[in-house]
Parts: C-alpha cells; sequence; structure tokens
C-alpha cells in the first residue's frame, strides 16, 4: 500500500458502517408500493396455497421490504462492521466509507489538450527540431518567436503563450510556422488545478464506487479506498430431488437455484463465502446454521410445512427470531426472514425458482443493500402495455420487458417458470386485482438490465 491510500484509512480509523448508511439516501422511507402483498419450492413441493386461517400472518409486502432493511440497520449498529481498505481493482461496487479526497492538483502540471505546437509570442514561429511528449521531463523555456511539437498530455514548456492545433498551422520551406487561425493566449492548455486543487473533496462519504469513481480515484493519487465491506452470504440448497448435472429424470430435477443464486447475491452486493447442497436433512441443516459465520444466509426451499420441510423447525430448535414468517405477494408466499443471531439473518427463500426471484428482491435486496450501504434505486412507474392479472388479495409481481415509455408483461410467470424472468428487464408490482393496459405499476429494476454497478458475475 501506497501513502495515498494511507492517509485514507487514516481518516476513517473511528468511522463505522452505521455512520455511512446515515449519509446514504434511504429507500426505506420510499420502498416500492403501497398496497398489500405475498411462498415455494423447486419442482413445486412446497407452493401450496396458505390455509385460510393463517393467512393473516403474513406481512403485507411493503412492509416486509422495511422489515428486511430495518434488520439490516440494527444489524449495523450493533455488529459496528468497520470499514476496509480496497485496492482499486476491488473496489467496484462498494460504498465509500471516507471521502475522496484530491491528494494532488488536477491536472498538477500544464498541460497540451491537443496534438500541434506550443508556441510563445506572435507568429510567425521558429520550430526546435525536437519535439515535446507526454511522460517526458520538463522542457526548457520557449523565447518570443518560437514554438516546438507537442503532444497531447505533455507537459507545458515554461514561457509558452498558447497550444496551436496541427490542423490550425503550417511550416513553411524554412521551418517557419503559420497560424491558419487566431491564436488566443491559453488556448488548447489545460492549466495546473483546472478540475481540483489538493484537498479539495471530490466525492463524499456514501458514494457508490463505479468505473468512474475508479478512474477519478486514481487520477487524484489514491491505490487504494476505505469503503464498506461487502456482506457475507453463504447459499444452502435444500431438496433430495435435486440434480447439479443432466436430464431430469425418475422424479429428479434439475437444481435452478444453486447455479443462480451466487451471481445475483453478488450483484446485491454480497461476497458469497459458499454453496452447501444439503439435501432434506434436519441435521445438516441445523449444524450449517450453527456453524456459519456469514452475515446473511440464503436457504432454498423447505419454507413451508410438508414432512421434509426443516427451516422452520430448525430455526426454532436453534432460538431464532423470525422477523417476517410468510409475504403477501404472489408467486413467493412462504419466504421468511429470521434473525439467528445477533448479527446474522437467514433468508428463506420458496424453492419454486421464480417464487425464489420474488424472495430475493423482497427480502434478499434491501437486506443485503443496507448492509453494504448502498444507496437505494429511485421507484419509478410505467404504464403496462396489457393488462395484468392480480391476484385477489396479494401483490403479485410480474415479469415485464420496457419498450419505450411501456413496460409489456411476459408469459411464463408461473412460480415454478424462469422462462419470464430469463428476457425480463424488470418486475411489475402489480396490485391486489390486477392492473388495466395502460395501468401505472411500479418498477423494479433487475441487477443485469439496469447496468447496475453490482452486477459482479465472477
Amino acid at each position: 500500500m501506497t501513502p495515498h491510500g494511507t492517509r485514507a484509512d487514516e481518516d476513517a480509523e473511528d468511522f463505522d458502517v452505521e455512520e455511512v448508511l446515515a449519509l446514504v439516501k434511504d429507500d426505506h422511507d420510499h420502498t416500492p408500493g403501497d398496497h398489500a402483498a405475498g411462498p415455494t419450492a423447486q419442482g413445486g413441493r412446497h407452493d401450496a396455497s396458505p390455509r385460510p386461517d393463517t393467512r393473516h400472518q403474513a406481512t403485507p409486502w411493503p412492509e416486509a421490504r422495511e422489515t428486511a432493511a430495518r434488520a439490516a440497520r440494527t444489524a449495523t449498529r450493533s455488529a459496528r462492521r468497520t470499514p476496509v481498505s480496497v485496492p482499486l481493482d476491488a473496489a467496484l461496487g462498494l460504498t465509500l466509507a471516507a471521502p475522496l479526497t484530491a491528494l494532488t492538483d488536477l491536472p498538477s502540471f500544464d498541460t497540451s489538450a491537443m496534438d500541434g505546437w506550443a508556441v510563445a509570442g506572435p507568429g510567425p514561429w521558429d520550430v526546435r527540431e525536437e519535439g515535446v511528449l507526454a511522460g517526458h521531463m520538463a522542457y526548457e523555456p520557449l523565447t518570443d518567436g518560437e514554438a516546438v511539437r507537442i503532444a497531447t498530455g505533455a507537459r507545458i514548456p515554461p514561457d509558452t503563450t498558447a497550444v496551436l492545433r496541427t490542423e490550425h498551422g503550417r511550416t513553411d520551406d524554412k521551418h517557419r510556422l503559420h497560424a491558419t487561425c487566431e491564436v488566443v493566449p491559453g488556448q488548447d492548455i489545460r492549466p495546473r488545478a483546472q478540475e481540483c486543487r489538493s484537498g479539495d473533496q471530490l466525492l463524499s462519504v456514501g458514494t457508490l464506487v463505479t468505473p468512474a469513481v475508479l478512474g477519478l480515484a486514481a487520477a487524484a493519487g489514491y491505490d487504494t479506498l476505505t469503503a464498506v465491506p461487502r456482506p457475507r452470504a453463504e447459499i444452502l440448497v435444500l431438496g433430495d430431488e435435486l440434480l447439479t448435472e443432466g436430464l431430469p429424470h425418475d422424479g429428479l430435477i434439475r437444481d435452478a437455484l444453486g447455479p443462480m443464486l451466487p451471481s445475483w447475491l453478488r450483484a446485491l452486493g454480497a461476497e458469497v463465502t459458499a454453496v452447501r447442497r444439503l439435501g432434506d436433512d434436519a441435521e445438516a441443516l441445523h449444524q450449517a446454521l450453527t456453524t456459519s459465520d456469514a452475515d446473511v444466509i440464503v436457504t432454498t426451499g423447505g419454507t413451508a410445512a410438508g414432512p421434509v420441510d426443516h427451516v422452520h423447525p430448525t430455526l426454532r430448535r436453534i432460538g431464532a427470531d423470525i422477523l417476517v414468517d410468510g409475504v403477501k405477494v404472489r408467486p413467493g408466499h412462504p419466504m421468511l426472514l429470521a434473525r439467528t443471531r445477533e448479527n446474522q439473518h437467514l433468508v428463506g427463500l420458496p424453492g419454486n425458482p421464480l417464487a425464489a426471484v420474488s424472495g430475493l428482491v423482497t427480502l434478499a435486496e434491501p437486506l443485503l443493500r443496507t448492509l453494504a450501504a448502498r444507496p437505494a434505486p429511485e421507484p419509478y412507474t410505467l404504464p403496462l402495455q396489457d393488462a395484468a392479472h392480480g391476484h385477489p388479495y396479494d401483490t403479485r409481481l410480474i415479469p415485464v420487458v420496457l419498450r419505450g415509455d411501456r413496460a409489456v408483461p411476459l408469459h411464463y410467470n408461473g412460480p415454478a417458470m424462469l422462462r419470464g424472468i430469463a428476457v425480463a428487464d424488470a418486475l411489475a408490482v402489480v396490485p391486489p386485482g390486477g392492473a388495466r393496459p395502460g395501468q401505472e405499476a411500479e418498477l423494479l429494476d433487475l441487477p443485469w438490465a439496469t447496468g447496475g454497478i453490482g452486477v459482479c458475475f465472477t
């Protein structure tokens, strides 16, 4: 680490993630949706509708998202998560935990903005034989009536009046340079500190690290950034019926969530530490939950009340605090959120693939985003091109593609289907009862469709 990286670390010695969260625009005050909203399993084992006498226990969809964000804020306060120093090449998608302050003037010396000639005084000018290239030491001063070839980015020789672009000058047979347009003093020279002076604050705490931020940090002299660490996530894939390769056969089906979830969680800002396949083994699940050191555990399937649905019994066994037990959203009603330790949470996803996606955007996204101190996306709406069928009393999430100023609902939007979401740009939040053509619907962008910085598939 160079001194440049060290300075930022020293600035953040007494800084913690909770303070970053207070400075990042809070999504929890404008969680999309103001209507009721509300789980499932790979292969459809556990996607039964809730019994009428338990339906009232499910959490409305907007409230479930707020509960997940609030749980993350509580965990952040209790854990006092410490900012980390991260090399630039590993900082994409993180959130700054210390201000980015210029460590040098930008530019740090007068430079040429164009290829051409550095000229001194009025023309015509005698052209020196040697030229000035970028990256070379200071050139000797020019005297009035002199010019020298100069490249873009090269340091301006002392006493230069202006830079004459290549296309605006011509030389005669006596090697004298003539301007073909007016020469204004200072033209095409980038003066020292034109962009900033050393010590200027360039970016504030809470800024998301984008590719442009990385470039600015490098230009400003940084080798590392002080940032909020990525929350660590572990994935537990449940179900004896799941295959990891080949075609489905003899009642066995391919596991779609094991390949899908790691990249999706990384896109939400997590560091995926492990993907473990446990089958329908209650003891293996208990062992996994009691030994995991992840910030967030994500399980697939087993969240309903079937004979091999072990998530609820195991959470009771370890004394977990269940914060959300079913959500009024379709697909995905039997999703859940539990606090397994003071600074650890479990997101229980339904096993059906699209129902699991619903669980990701409902519970995992606000939880992980808040833990990572990422800014919340601004909610927005678009009119639906076609009618969207709704659930009688729950919110429904439907894959859509965006066509101009319209959102087009997609077919293949059943709980076990991925064909629609695979080509979708967003999920439309459809209120109970459905939506008519032209009706405005809230949209939740998918990570790969927004070009968001969270998309990190490696």
